[in-house]
């Protein structure tokens, strides 16, 4: 069996935690995504953590999909745990780096991002809380490519007006070239 590790990296309340819950829930590994805000996440497990609603050590989960596991390394976002997520990062396979669209490209996701690519840890950029009032989506992309990379790849187009609806790149060219240097993942 296969065996992937994928760590999820932030900067603080962007929503790591969340996604992890949503990733297992959609893979079928939870019947119910826990909440933050209630305590009732499958990594936060300290009563420092739950107490204060952020995650201060990393924590592994797993799920399996299709005749692979994957663990998902769910690593704090605070710059005061920082080194806690550096340790991570050696046994990585590939990472998703999460950014609120409200808050945009922090500091700590520049330093975060330069730590992936140094490692040449494939990383997916994941935009969250699309959702919130104020949030200009094109923005957010732009300044994506601005501080971290120009070479993004967008695997969906996301549009909010009147109401939220995907567009799906299927530029295969453009996917072939950034997986052409990953195969790595496929190979274990």
């Amino acid at each position: 069996m296969k065996i992937i590790n994928i760590g999820i990296l932030a900067h603080v309340d962007a929503g790591k935690t969340t996604l992890t819950e949503s990733l297992l829930y959609a893979s079928g590994a939870i019947s119910e995504p826990g909440s933050v805000e209630k305590g009732t996440t499958r990594t936060d497990t300290m009563f420092l953590e739950r107490q204060r609603g952020i995650t201060i050590q990393a924590a592994v989960t797993s799920f399996q999909w299709h005749r692979c596991k994957v663990n998902i390394v769910d690593t704090p976002g605070h710059m005061d745990f920082l080194a806690e997520v550096y340790r991570s990062l050696a046994v990585l396979d590939g990472a998703i780096l999460v950014i609120s669209a409200k808050d945009g490209v922090q500091a700590q996701t520049r330093i975060l991002f330069h730590a992936l690519r140094k490692m040449n840890i494939p990383t997916v950029i994941f935009i969250n809380k699309i959702d919130q009032a104020g949030v200009d989506l094109q923005s957010v992309v732009q300044s994506v490519r601005d501080k971290l990379s120009a070479d993004i790849i967008i695997k969906q187009t996301v549009s909010l007006s009147p109401e939220i609806v995907l567009e799906e790149n299927t530029d295969i060219e453009a996917w072939d070239a950034v997986i052409e240097n990953n195969d790595k993942l496929l190979e274990k």
